[in-house]
């Protein structure tokens, strides 16, 4: 009877211990398979991260706003739209957004958690998460620059650190019809 009862633990244990794994391994899979969202009924989206929706959006102008009343260590969760202006060419792992008047905002990707196309430039997106403003170092700079393709001659010219508009994204939105192939 003892054996019974030990095989029968031991059996919804491991069936238990399976059904975790696989509940984790699809949450994981989730995070990094883009798909397709429609949250208006005029537009349909491409889903990168976390899921988010195209309401209660700013505009890159009301972001803009919101970034000058920024000092350094300010934080504030949001969500806004936005043109791309650049995309990391090496992997997709940040963008600069133009927030007007040719300032932008410098995105990063919680956790690395999702890339971007790198193919999307002029495209424009809708990124939630949480802005902030902070100061980039030359070092930091040097590698952004060299990611976007920079030349030599305008890497070496980097030589002092500056005030950045940062956001780290931990949703965007791609509009369908500006789905690259």
């Amino acid at each position: 009877m003892k054996n019974i009862l030990f095989a029968i633990t031991f059996l919804f244990i491991a069936i238990s211990c399976n059904e975790n794994k696989k509940s984790e391994e699809l949450k994981n899979e989730t995070t990094t398979v883009e798909e397709v969202v429609e949250t208006s009924k005029e537009m349909a989206y491409q889903s990168f991260g976390e899921k988010i929706n195209d309401q209660n959006v700013m505009t890159a102008a009301e972001m803009k706003e919101k970034f000058e009343a920024m000092k350094v260590g300010d934080t504030s969760e949001v969500k806004f739209r936005s043109k791309v202006n650049s995309v990391c060419q090496k992997k997709g792992c940040w963008m600069r957004l133009d927030i007007g008047n040719e300032d932008e905002a410098f995105v990063k990707f919680k956790d690395y958690g999702f890339f971007m196309p790198k193919d999307i430039a002029a495209d424009e997106v809708i990124v939630a998460g949480k802005a902030y403003v902070e100061k980039t170092s030359v070092e930091d700079l040097k590698h952004f620059a060299k990611d976007a393709g920079k030349s030599e001659e305008e890497v070496a010219a980097i030589t002092e650190p500056e005030l950045t508009y940062a956001f780290l994204s931990h949703g965007v939105l791609l509009p369908e019809t500006a789905e690259k192939q």
